[in-house]
């Protein structure tokens, strides 16, 4: 996966910078979602390896079935991948270009995974706590794990934070055997 990250960020980035400069964000990102659907379809999928089909046609063919409403630059940004045969990489890339448009945006993607499902107020209290912590607007996903046996995981990127009631005993059985 990361390979292809790698491979992907070039375009993602400069798909970005196209975007930015234009003021069109989220129609980039829709577009560009569109089409990582598109490519991910298997019948077309079996057509990016196939040498019987030209990298123009597979860009044309992309484009009309994403109905993209970028214009000329979104259908130059195909081309391109085509030409490089890098279609393949559609979903890497509208996946790095989301990132990039939410940091941009001030938007950040944060996981709660607690012991039992949170309510309203729960989510509301965690939500404005994340917001001031992390100065950003808090996009809150709720998962439960009963294995957790009490409190919450919350996780943002890089950051962890671990306040399971499984981890606390873990540390302290840790403690008392060293």
């Amino acid at each position: 996966m990361t390979d292809r990250l790698t491979i992907a960020r070039p375009y993602a980035r400069a798909a970005f910078e196209e975007a930015r400069k234009n003021g069109g964000l989220a129609p980039w990102s829709d577009a560009l979602q569109a089409a990582a659907l598109v490519v991910r379809d298997p019948r077309v999928a079996t057509l990016l390896d196939n040498p019987r089909v030209m990298p123009e046609e597979l860009a044309r063919l992309v484009d009309e079935i994403a109905a993209a409403p970028l214009g000329e630059q979104g259908a130059n940004f195909v081309r391109t991948l085509a030409d490089n045969h890098r279609l393949g990489y559609l979903p890497e890339i509208a996946e790095l270009f989301a990132t990039f448009k939410d940091d941009a945006e001030g938007v950040a993607d944060v996981t709660v995974t607690s012991a039992a499902a949170l309510d309203r107020a729960q989510r509301d209290k965690i939500t404005a706590a994340l917001e001031r912590r992390l100065k950003r607007t808090v996009r809150l996903h709720c998962e439960t794990d009963p294995a957790l046996i009490g409190g919450a995981i919350l996780r943002s990127g890089d950051l962890v934070i671990d306040g399971s009631l499984r981890t606390r005993l873990n540390r302290i059985a840790y403690e008392l055997t060293a």
